[in-house]
């Protein structure tokens, strides 16, 4: 009878883990007052679908402020690595910050892990905890691209003729590795492209940008 009941209860661990590690979400999150965008936040699912959220400037000339949010899906490689980091951070349990006072303030940082048994939150300006920092710079590289295409589809339905510069911009920063998960744009990419009233010089190099993205691997 004993033995029957912790089968049971080994059952059970196994299916609640199981469906622990199916759901969990990581979240980062950036407040930087007067910067642009001043605020954002991806959350990232254990089964790739993440969510980016932030409060931006219409375009650079513009002082009102635009609540932008766009649904997309990681590549398997970008997944792995975030939740491979997260486990070595131990899941943000404990201290995160630095503790020094005397460093800049980059933004007030956050990152939260979530699943049907744990929950936890650490708050930062700059962490010395080597998986932390890499978390930061790939979310902040994912955050990067995802402003490249909110200003992109503002700039292909009111202004044209900006596409040019954003998009050589865009291409700069992809060439240096600055940018991540490019396909996280592609469908705003493929509609500069495909407009015939945008100028060939623009939508190659939307296409090529797209193309970069069919052949980037995860920020490091």
């Amino acid at each position: 009878m004993k033995f029957l009941l912790l089968l049971i209860a080994l059952l059970v661990l196994g299916r609640f883990s199981a469906f622990a590690e199916s759901s969990a979400t990581i979240t980062f999150s950036l407040d930087f007052p007067n910067s642009d965008p001043e605020h954002y936040s991806i959350s990232v699912q254990s089964d790739g679908r993440a969510k980016y959220q932030s409060s931006a400037k219409l375009s650079k000339d513009s002082q009102e402020n635009q609540n932008y949010q766009a649904d997309f899906t990681l590549s398997a490689a970008t997944r792995s690595r975030i939740f491979d980091l997260a486990k070595q951070a131990h899941y943000f349990d404990g201290k995160v910050d630095s503790g020094n006072k005397k460093l800049a303030f980059t933004g007030a940082k956050k990152l939260a892990y979530q699943d049907g048994q744990y929950s936890t939150t650490a708050e930062y300006n700059f962490s010395q905890e080597p998986p932390v920092q890499q978390l930061t710079a790939l979310f902040q590289s994912m955050a990067a691209t995802l402003e490249f295409g909110r200003r992109l589809v503002y700039y292909h339905r009111y202004q044209k003729l900006a596409l040019d510069d954003e998009l050589k911009r865009m291409e700069s920063q992809a060439h240096n590795g600055e940018l991540a998960e490019l396909q996280a744009v592609k469908p705003i990419l493929q509609d500069v492209y495909d407009d015939r009233a945008v100028i060939k010089v623009v939508r190659a190099r939307a296409l090529r940008i797209m193309e970069m993205g069919n052949n980037t691997q995860p920020a490091h």
